[in-house]
C-alpha cells in the first residue's frame, strides 16, 4: 500500500471476521456488506424472511460502534413517525421539533417495501444529502449515517414496489441467501448460545469516518475511468434495460470499487474491483422488475466489453 494512505487493514479484516462468525454461510455478501459500509453507502438486503437480513444488519452497526435504531415499516406508517414532529409547547408559546428515529447513525428500515410510497419518499433527502428538512428548516443527521433497509419479495401479500428514486439511493442490493449444510447445521446446533452473544465493536464510528474519507483517495485512473464508461454506455445501449445507469450510478460504482480495492489491500482500483461490485451496485438500477434475462444481459456486458 502507497504510506500516504494509512488504511487500519487489521481492523477491517477483524470487523470482516467478526462479522462471519455471526452470519454463517456468506462470505460473499459479508465482504461486500463492509464494502458499502466504508464506502459510505446504503445497502438494500433483498431476500425472503428468515435468511438473516436483520441479523446482518444489527452485526454491521455493532461492530462499528454505531448508534442504532430500528423501524419495523407498515403501511400505516407515516413520515412523522421516522423523521419527527413539531409540537406546540405551551410554555414558550413555539412550536419544537421533536426528533424522530431517523436521528441515528444506523437506521435500520425492516421490510421497507410494506411502507406506502409517501413514507418511503421520506427517506429520500436523508440518504442523499445527510439531512431532513420539517416545516422549512433543515437537520442533519449524524455522521456517519447508514440506512440498513430489508425487502421481501415483491409477491408476496402487503408489499410494495419501490420506486427507482428509492433504489438509486442504494449503494448495493444484496441478498444472503440459504446458508450451505454445514453452515446451517453450526447454526440450528448453537442456537442457545448465539442468541445470548454480545457484539463488541471492533471500531469506533469515528474510526469508520476517517476509513470512508480515505478509501474517496483510492487511484482510479484514466484507463479504469474510460472502461467505467464503456461498461456505461453498454448498459444505455441495450435494449433489455429501460434506461441505462446515470452519471450518479457510476460515481457510486466507482466509490464500491475504490472500497473494494481497499479491502484487498490496495490504493489503487483494478477491473476486476469494477467487476466483483458491478452486479451488486448496478442491477437495481437497471431495472425494478429485472429478470433472469436482464441479469445474464448485464454479466454478458462485463465479459465482453473490452478493458482497455
Amino acid at each position: 500500500m502507497n504510506n500516504k494512505i494509512s488504511i487500519p487493514h487489521t481492523q477491517l479484516d477483524d470487523t470482516l471476521d467478526a462479522l462471519n462468525k455471526h452470519i454463517l454461510g456468506s462470505p460473499q455478501t459479508t465482504k461486500l456488506a463492509l464494502c458499502c459500509i466504508i464506502a459510505g453507502g446504503h445497502i438494500l438486503l433483498d431476500d425472503v424472511p428468515g435468511v438473516g437480513k436483520t441479523t446482518l444488519a444489527k452485526t454491521l452497526a455493532q461492530l462499528f460502534g454505531l448508534d442504532f435504531q430500528r423501524v419495523q415499516f407498515t403501511n400505516d406508517l407515516m413520515p412523522s413517525d421516522l423523521i419527527g414532529v413539531s409540537i406546540y409547547n405551551q410554555n414558550t408559546h413555539s412550536f419544537e421539533f421533536k426528533k424522530g428515529p431517523i436521528f441515528t447513525s444506523a437506521l435500520l428500515a425492516d421490510e421497507i417495501n410494506r411502507a406506502s410510497p409517501k413514507t418511503q419518499s421520506a427517506l429520500l433527502q436523508a440518504m442523499e444529502e445527510q439531512q431532513v428538512t420539517v416545516d422549512g428548516q433543515s437537520y442533519n443527521l449524524p455522521n456517519p449515517f447508514f440506512v440498513l433497509a430489508t425487502q421481501n419479495p415483491n409477491d408476496q401479500s402487503g408489499t410494495s414496489q419501490l420506486p427507482e428514486s428509492q433504489l438509486d439511493r442504494f449503494l448495493m442490493r444484496l441478498s444472503l441467501g440459504f446458508p450451505d449444510q454445514a453452515s446451517e447445521f453450526n447454526l440450528l446446533k448453537n442456537q442457545r448460545t448465539t442468541t445470548k452473544q454480545i457484539i463488541e465493536a471492533c471500531m469506533s464510528a469515528e474510526q469508520l469516518s476517517t476509513i470512508t474519507a480515505l478509501v474517496t483517495q483510492v487511484l482510479c485512473s484514466d484507463a479504469i475511468i474510460m472502461y467505467a464508461q464503456r461498461l456505461l454506455q453498454a448498459t444505455r445501449e441495450s435494449t433489455q434495460f429501460k434506461a441505462g445507469l446515470s452519471p450518479r450510478a457510476a460515481l457510486q460504482w466507482l466509490q464500491a470499487a475504490r472500497a473494494w480495492a481497499v479491502l484487498d489491500k490496495r490504493d489503487f482500483v483494478l477491473p476486476e474491483d469494477i467487476q466483483a461490485v458491478a452486479p451488486h451496485v448496478a442491477l437495481h438500477r437497471l431495472s425494478t422488475h429485472f429478470t433472469d434475462a436482464q441479469a445474464s444481459e448485464f454479466q454478458q456486458i462485463i465479459e465482453t466489453t473490452p478493458v482497455d
